[in-house]
């Protein structure tokens, strides 16, 4: 018989999130200070509302910088439309997602709260441990 293990076995449950309110300057600081590519946004019942990349932050660094533009709120450049997986769904399954896709980590939602969030690490991690 075939191991099976699915996304709530090895996704990360730490996440650092940011609300759509929070000045995007502050949230640039975030990404720099805990040096990480992306995080997800997040409304005040702890549901996904989007997601911010250090490629959303540096076309507001070129902007502040180059143009003077004084920044906004998260909610003026994360992205709306965020691809997940259920925290439910079996590994085998979001490795194929990942050979589909250009993303480095996926959100993780149960219920459409955000619980988690899996990288192309943690899916080739438990694949090894199905091996």
């Amino acid at each position: 018989m075939i191991q099976t293990a699915s996304t709530k076995d090895y996704m990360t449950t730490d996440v650092i999130t940011v609300t759509p309110e929070m000045s995007i300057h502050a949230a640039i600081r975030v990404l720099v200070d805990k040096q990480i590519s992306s995080m997800p946004v997040v409304d005040e019942n702890g549901n996904l509302v989007g997601i911010l990349t250090t490629r959303d932050c540096l076309n507001v660094a070129f902007s502040a910088s180059y143009h003077k533009d004084s920044g906004g709120r998260v909610t003026d450049y994360m992205s709306e439309n965020v691809e997940t997986i259920d925290a439910g769904c079996d590994i085998v399954e979001v490795a194929g997602l990942f050979l589909k896709s250009h993303y480095r980590r996926f959100p993780v939602t149960a219920n459409d709260r955000l619980v988690g969030l899996i990288s192309r690490y943690d899916v080739l991690r438990a694949l090894a441990d199905l091996w």
